[in-house]
C-alpha cells in the first residue's frame, strides 16, 4: 500500500506521526511526503541571523536527512509562502495538491485534523485544502485515494508543557496504531535531523507526548473499536 502525508512545513512529519511512518515502512508499505513550504519563516531564523530564504534552505537540507533516516519512498518539498498559506488563493494550493495525488496515486492520504493540533493557521489551511481535493477526486477519478486520514492526538490528561495542543475525543478517533520501540527510535533520529530546532523539540516533549500509540481520525468513516492500521478495511 502507498500512503501520502501532506503537511505545510518541514518537521510536521516528525512532530508526532514519525513513529507511525516508521511502522508503515517496517511493514513494507510505501510512504511519500509532500510539504507545501520550506518552513523558512520560523522564528528560529532570528536566533541564527538567517533570512527566510536561507532558513528555508537549511530546513530543506535537514529534511533530506529525515528522508534518509525514515527511508521515505518519495519526498517533495514545495516553496509556497510559509506562515502565509491563508493569504494564498486556495484554488492554487488545491491544484498543486491534486497534481501530486494524481501523480503518486496513494491509497491513503494523511494531513492534520481540523484543529491542526497546534491551531496554527497553516495547519488549518492544509486540512481544508486536502479535504476538498480528496472529495473532488472521489467524484471524478477512478483511481482516487480510498481513505483520508487526519493525524491527531488523543486526550491523555497530561500537561502539554509550553505548547497548548488540541486533541480529538475517543469517539472521533478511528485508528490507533501501536508502534514498537524501534519505530520510536527511528522517530527520535528523524527529530535529531532538525539541528536548528532542538530546543523547540525538547520543550515540546514530542516523543513523550505521542507515546507508543499514534492516532488518526478518518474522514466520513467510523470505527469502534479503533482500527490498528491506516490500511485496514479500506473501501473498495
Amino acid at each position: 500500500m502507498r500512503v501520502l502525508y501532506i503537511f505545510p512545513h518541514p518537521d510536521d512529519e516528525s512532530f508526532g506521526p514519525a513513529p507511525a511512518i516508521a511502522s508503515h515502512i517496517r511493514q513494507g508499505h510505501e510512504v511519500c511526503l509532500l510539504t507545501f513550504t520550506r518552513g523558512g519563516a520560523t522564528k528560529v531564523r532570528h536566533e541564527l541571523g538567517l533570512s527566510v530564504k536561507k532558513m528555508g534552505d537549511v530546513r530543506y537540507r535537514e529534511m533530506l536527512n529525515v528522508a534518509k533516516v525514515l527511508n521515505l519512498t518519495e519526498m517533495h518539498v514545495l516553496d509556497l509562502t510559509d506562515s502565509g498559506l491563508k493569504e494564498m488563493d486556495p484554488m492554487e494550493i488545491e491544484e498543486i495538491t491534486e497534481r501530486y495525488i494524481r501523480d503518486l496515486e496513494p491509497h491513503v492520504v494523511v494531513t492534520y485534523a481540523v484543529h491542526g493540533i497546534s491551531g496554527f493557521h497553516d495547519h488549518l489551511v492544509s486540512h481544508a485544502v486536502v479535504k476538498r481535493v480528496f472529495c473532488k477526486l472521489k467524484r471524478e477519478w477512478s483511481r482516487a485515494p480510498k481513505r483520508l486520514a487526519f493525524f491527531t492526538l488523543a486526550e491523555t490528561g497530561m500537561e502539554d508543557g509550553k505548547f497548548r495542543l488540541h486533541t480529538s475525543t475517543d469517539s472521533e478517533i478511528d485508528c490507533a496504531i501501536p508502534v514498537l520501540s524501534s519505530d520510536i527510535d527511528k522517530a527520535g533520529k528523524a527529530l535529531n535531523c532538525y539541528r536548528t530546532y532542538q530546543e523547540v523539540i525538547r520543550e515540546a516533549k514530542v516523543l513523550e507526548r505521542t507515546g507508543t500509540t499514534i492516532y488518526f481520525e478518518f474522514f466520513q468513516e467510523d470505527f469502534h473499536p479503533h482500527l490498528r492500521s491506516l490500511f485496514d478495511e479500506l473501501r473498495p
